[in-house]
């Protein structure tokens, strides 16, 4: 009888590999502008589908025979990041980069260990740190806030 810890492992596989079909699918429908550099941007959605590919390949292939789940404590941390970097992605325009990135590092660094003092300075040296190198150095705008302007 099959190991049902290596079936799992199995379908969580073939779920990628169909993620990252569609992820590569998805970007080879990526529009070239006719001003665009000569690459275009389809360089980098094929890496990540290629690599999810070859991960998702190695679980359906080699599943490991004895799988070790993370405790229940593991999981809540777990959501609380996602959660907070889909809010990250929805607050960005509205409350901008720098407000938002302090935030967000600031409870990354929280969920990592981190006091949370440390967590908000460091959070804000890098958001103040990558938005001025991104505006000033890069010329590439970043959202300041509606709330700002």
């Amino acid at each position: 009888m099959p190991n049902p810890a290596r079936r799992a492992d199995r379908i969580v596989g073939v779920l990628l590999l169909l993620l990252a079909l569609g992820y590569g699918w998805t970007a080879s429908r990526f529009e070239v502008g006719l001003l665009s550099d000569p690459v275009g941007p389809k360089p980098f959605p094929y890496l990540i589908a290629f690599c999810t590919a070859a991960a998702s390949l190695w679980l359906i292939l080699r599943p490991d025979p004895d799988p070790q789940w993370p405790p229940a404590a593991f999981w809540l941390p777990l959501g609380l990041a996602l959660g907070s970097l889909v809010a990250y992605a929805y607050l960005l325009v509205p409350l901008g980069f720098t407000l938002v990135t302090t935030l967000e590092m600031a409870l990354l660094a929280v969920l990592f260990g981190a006091r949370w003092w440390q967590g908000l300075l460091a959070g804000l040296a890098f958001s103040l740190a990558v938005y001025f190198l991104f505006t000033a150095g890069l010329n590439v705008p970043l959202p300041a806030g509606r709330l700002f302007g």
